[in-house]
C-alpha cells in the first residue's frame, strides 16, 4: 500500500467497521421494532472518530463491502475528521450490521451480521501502511482482529514493523461471539501482549487476557507482561489505570445512562488524546472518564463522541443545562456513568 509523505498521524486505529443500527424507541426488541436510525459503528472505528473530535489527525485501517453502506462509512468518516486513505473495498463481501437493542441503565444486547465474514477481517499484511504505523503517535488495535487470518497475521505485521514503540495500545475489546472460546482468545491475546506497551479492558476483558478478575491484580499481570501501562475500566467504580510507578483511581463520573455501548470507545479516544497532549495520568484517566460518561448519556456511539470543550465544561461543572441536570439526577439517583 502507498504510504504518504504528510506528518505523521497522531493515531491509527486498526479492525471493526461496520452500520449500527438502533430502534428509535427504547425498551422493545428487534422484533418489536417498526423503526431503526443507523450510524458508522465498530470499536477502533469509534475510537478515530472520538480523537478526531478532540482535534487528533486519526485514521482507521479497515475494510467494507463495496455497497452502499461502505460508501456511506467513507462519507460518514470523512465528516467527522477522520482520514479515510486506509478504507479499501472487499468486493466478495458485505459491509457488516450491527443491531442494538437499548433498555437502560445496563442493558444493551446486540445482534451481529458478519457472515460468512466480516471484510475488516480480511486485512492482510501486505496491504498495511508499514510506514504510517510506525510513525504514527498511537496506534490501537483490538482483540476481535486476532480471532481470524489474515487479520492476525497483519495485526503480528504492524506490531513488529513497529518495534513495541511508545504508545501502542491493545483494546482488550472480548467479544465471544467471534471466538471458539475463551481460552482460545487468551491464548492469542498472550502472544499479541509482546507487542503492546499499553492495554486497555474492563474487568471481564481483563480476567480472559490474563485470568485476573481483581482489578489490581489483572493491571499487575498486564504490567509483568512488559507493558507501560495497565487501564481496567470498572463501569460504575471507575477506572483504575497502573505503571510500575504510579496507581489512579478515578472514580466514575456519573450521568443518567441512556446507551453504555459507546461509552468505551468515546474513553479511548479522550484516553489517546491526554497522551497525546502529555497531561498527567490523573487529569488524563479524569478526562476519559467524563468523555465515556457524556456517550452513555446519549443515545448513539459515532455521532455521541464530544468534543474536548464538552468534556472539560461538563468536568468544571458548568455543562449544558441538560447535561448538568442528567448528571444532577444521576448523583442523587447513585446512577453510575460507563467507563
Amino acid at each position: 500500500m502507498t504510504t504518504s509523505t504528510a506528518p505523521p498521524f497522531d493515531l491509527i486505529t486498526i479492525g471493526r467497521v461496520g452500520i449500527d443500527l438502533y430502534p428509535t424507541r427504547n425498551g422493545v426488541h428487534l422484533d418489536e421494532a417498526e423503526l431503526f436510525g443507523k450510524s458508522v459503528g465498530g470499536s477502533p472505528t469509534n475510537v478515530a472518530i472520538a480523537a478526531a473530535r478532540h482535534g487528533r489527525r486519526s485514521a482507521v485501517i479497515t475494510r467494507t463491502g463495496d455497497d452502499a453502506f461502505g460508501r456511506y462509512i467513507r462519507r460518514q468518516l470523512m465528516g467527522f475528521g477522520v482520514d479515510p486513505r486506509f478504507v479499501e473495498v472487499v468486493p466478495e463481501l458485505l459491509t457488516p450490521l450491527t443491531f442494538c437493542e437499548i433498555f437502560p441503565p445496563d442493558d444493551f444486547p446486540l445482534t451481529f451480521y458478519r457472515e460468512p465474514k466480516a471484510p475488516d477481517l480480511e486485512i492482510s499484511p501486505a496491504e498495511l501502511p508499514l510506514d504510517d504505523i510506525r510513525s504514527a503517535a498511537i496506534y490501537w488495535s483490538t482483540t476481535t482482529g486476532l480471532s481470524e487470518e489474515p487479520s492476525r497475521a497483519a495485526h503480528h505485521a504492524a506490531w513488529a514493523a513497529r518495534g513495541r514503540r511508545g504508545h501502542t495500545v491493545l483494546d482488550l475489546d472480548y467479544r465471544p461471539m467471534f471466538w471458539d472460546s475463551a481460552a482460545a482468545a487468551r491464548d492469542e491475546i498472550a502472544t499479541a501482549l509482546e507487542g503492546v506497551t499499553i492495554a486497555v479492558g474492563n474487568i471481564d476483558e481483563c480476567e480472559v487476557a490474563v485470568g485476573e478478575r481483581d482489578p489490581h491484580r489483572a493491571a499487575d499481570a498486564l504490567l509483568d507482561r512488559g507493558l507501560e501501562l495497565a487501564v481496567v475500566k470498572r463501569g460504575p467504580h471507575g477506572v483504575l489505570a497502573k505503571t510500575r510507578d504510579e496507581t489512579i483511581e478515578s472514580p466514575s463520573f456519573p450521568v443518567q445512562v441512556v446507551n453504555g455501548l459507546g461509552a468505551g470507545d468515546g474513553f479511548g479516544g479522550a484516553l489517546c488524546h491526554g497522551l497525546l497532549a502529555g497531561w498527567t495520568l490523573e487529569r488524563t484517566i479524569a478526562f476519559a472518564n467524563v468523555a465515556g460518561a457524556i456517550v452513555a448519556s446519549r443515545r448513539e456511539c459515532s455521532t455521541a463522541m464530544p468534543t474536548t470543550a464538552e468534556v472539560e465544561q461538563l468536568g468544571r461543572g458548568s455543562a449544558e443545562p441538560e447535561l448538568a441536570a442528567e448528571a444532577e439526577r444521576a448523583r442523587d439517583e447513585g446512577a453510575a456513568g460507563a467507563s
